[in-house]
């Protein structure tokens, strides 16, 4: 029985990886497969109980909902486009150094706008043709953008940071500080190998400013004028979560800003409803709406990837898997990394795998000789960074459609920052 049940689990991992490559519904192969896992390892319930348990993770609902609602909120009153327009606008004037300060822009903007395709989508619609305007070579400009859509990992929305912190129970804003370093060590390689490749492929020069003027002879932006107080908006649940987090809440008259997650994007939505003059009805929708797109497409991966990790648990796949880490640590390091980044890379999405090892694996980190928060994080920036260097990515697709090339052009020059990135996790996170 062991021996069929282990064939179990390698056909079900290489069933659901081949699925996902070819872009079957994520959440329907995670369910399937774990069902079909468990079924054959004669614990069908066990997979139903887990898929019971996850749906009701109350930090990770509160944070992860709460979130998306304001993103909602933000794009309805469109307070995003307007701070994209403040922190874009002026920077025409830095010509080649516009390219890492475009990474780095787009990087800040992903903490307050954490979809990584909606921040490229409201970054790169701004910052794309600037960079082209300046002489910048369309695969390079799409590049840029997408080189900076990890900075997500910092926001206190993030499913991963939400669901370390239940693991934890740290707060969201202190396993933010604590793999905060890393994560912005990780964002500075990739936009240092970034800026040496513009040299590379020579992709700054006249000749690109040219074709671009040829192609765009009235290239005037719709949007004439940026309102400060619209621009703040996106930005002020994540100062609240910030300060209160840090030791400036003890500073007097800043008590009031401890508080969790969904009490910061809601005093951030009704900052928005004020200064904007919105309809309260309409935000209430917009927020309702965000809150239930959250349930159903993040959490609803983490509610399906629980399923599947049930059906490999059912196999003891995961127990051995544990036991063989557990006695082989310094594999620990290259798992943790290499496999979501891998998967990142030919799915498109490092969130299920890397929620799939924090849900497998991360629970025993201490066993492993590891932290929670460090392995665990590990896994979710790997992800990510797997995620940046695929062409079938949501955000990918955004980012070529916006700069008018193939995916493969702009996978050619973010790949190498992201592998150099996730190589030093590996080496010095964990």
């Amino acid at each position: 029985m062991a021996e069929f049940k282990a064939i179990v689990a390698i056909v079900g991992i290489v069933a659901t990886i081949y699925l996902l490559i070819k872009k079957y519904e994520t959440r329907t192969v995670l369910i399937g497969v774990g069902l079909v896992m468990a079924v054959l390892a004669l614990n069908p319930i066990g997979a139903l109980d887990a898929f019971a348990k996850s749906m009701t993770s109350g930090g990770l609902i509160m944070a992860i909902c709460s979130s998306m609602g304001f993103a909602y909120v933000m794009k309805y009153t469109e307070c995003d486009t307007h701070l994209v327009h403040l922190l874009t606008k002026p920077l025409s004037v830095l010509k080649f150094f516009l390219i890492p300060v475009a990474t780095i822009i787009t990087f800040f903007i992903n903490i307050a706008i954490p979809s990584a395709a909606g921040c490229a989508a409201a970054v790169g619609a701004t910052l794309i043709p600037v960079l082209r305007a300046s002489g910048v070579r369309p695969a390079m400009a799409g590049a840029a953008i997408l080189s900076g859509t990890f900075g997500s990992m910092l926001s206190p929305g993030s499913s991963h940071t939400a669901m370390i912190s239940e693991m934890t129970k740290l707060s969201i804003t202190e396993v933010i500080l604590s793999h905060a370093p890393y994560t912005l060590i990780a964002g500075a390689i990739g936009v240092v190998s970034l800026t040496v490749l513009v040299l590379v492929f020579k992709d700054y020069g006249k000749q690109h400013r040219e074709d671009y003027l040829k192609e765009h002879g009235e290239s005037e932006a719709k949007f004439a004028k940026v309102n400060l107080l619209y621009a703040l908006a996106p930005l002020i649940p994540l100062i609240i979560l910030v300060i209160g987090g840090t030791s400036l809440q003890k500073m007097p008259g800043l008590e009031w800003t401890k508080m969790g997650v969904p009490q910061a994007m809601l005093i951030g939505a009704i900052y928005a409803l004020v200064v904007t003059r919105t309809s309260p009805s309409k935000i209430t929708n917009e927020f309702f709406n965000g809150m239930g797109n959250a349930y159903a497409n993040v959490l609803g991966i983490i509610i399906a990837a629980s399923v599947f990790v049930a059906g490999l648990k059912a196999t003891g796949a995961i127990d051995s898997a544990i036991e063989f880490l557990k006695h082989s640590n310094e594999f620990v390091r290259w798992g943790a990394t290499i496999g979501p980044f891998l998967m990142g890379l030919i799915t498109g999405s490092g969130d299920a795998a890397a929620i799939a090892f924090n849900t497998a694996v991360t629970p025993h980190a201490t066993e492993l000789g590891y932290t929670h928060v460090n392995l665990g994080m590990a896994a979710a920036i790997a992800g990510s960074l797997g995620r940046t260097i695929s062409p079938i990515a949501g955000v990918t697709i955004v980012c070529a459609g916006l700069a008018g090339v193939s995916p493969v052009e702009i996978i050619k020059r973010t790949a190498l920052g992201m592998i150099l990135a996730v190589l030093f996790l590996a080496l010095f996170m964990l």
